[in-house]
């Protein structure tokens, strides 16, 4: 089996928040993955293209659309756990057994790093031999599947990204249907038993709040007072 090692740390590169350090390393990311050939020239090409892509847009427009791409909408969240467990309480525990699987390795977490996220769990792959790899990853293909769909129905670059690491799992990456995300600031809006506190209910600034007084029910005259 193919060497795969730097060809998955740079697509955890290629995932990663695109900030001026991470831009700097894109031909060379590109250079690694055709040095190691683990992916076909065709995928290795779009990834290429999409490393040219991050260099050559606008700095703020290449980092605001990653943070709409992948930090407003659930559908693509490289936070895996959230497509298993979303916010249930066994999200807790699944964490947990991941972090004591990195740490088995020697692979130690940062204080910042969530061990669920895609990029820190290629991260770990590329340190495992690579049939462990492949398995590792196979493990999580269909969660993989389903933000590659979702990209995919975005016409967004990065799908190139997930399909890769669908391949480098052993599967094929092949689209499933995937819902429309709600937007995220409806998701979490407040519940209706709010609505009068919510920004909903609230007039804007500078405009007239209407006030809405409760006229108080007398109460009942003591026993033998005057009435």
């Amino acid at each position: 089996m193919k060497t795969q090692r730097h060809t998955l740390r740079a697509l955890a590169l290629l995932l990663g928040y695109p900030d001026a350090e991470a831009r700097a390393l894109m031909p060379q990311l590109a250079d690694a993955m055709d040095a190691e050939a683990a992916l076909s020239p065709a995928r290795r090409k779009e990834l290429r293209a999409l490393a040219r892509a991050l260099v050559s847009v606008d700095p703020i427009e290449a980092e605001t659309q990653f943070v709409e791409l992948f930090d407003r909408g659930r559908s693509t969240s490289l936070h895996l756990f959230e497509h298993v467990h979303g916010d249930s309480r066994e999200r807790g525990p699944a964490m947990i057994d991941l972090v004591q699987t990195y740490e088995k390795s020697g692979l130690l977490l940062g204080p910042h790093e969530a061990p669920d996220h895609l990029c820190v769990l290629l991260e770990f792959a590329s340190t495992q031999p690579a049939a462990v790899a492949r398995a590792f990853l196979g493990e999580m293909a269909h969660i993989l599947a389903s933000i590659f769909s979702a990209l995919r129905k975005r016409e967004s670059a990065y799908a190139s990204v997930l399909a890769a690491v669908i391949e480098l799992a052993g599967h094929k990456a092949e689209a499933v249907a995937v819902a429309d995300d709600q937007p995220i600031d409806e998701s979490w809006a407040e519940p209706i038993v709010f609505d009068g506190c919510s920004t909903q209910g609230q007039a804007r600034p500078g405009a007239a709040q209407p006030i809405h007084i409760v006229r108080k029910a007398a109460a009942p005259a003591p026993s033998g007072a005057p009435v």
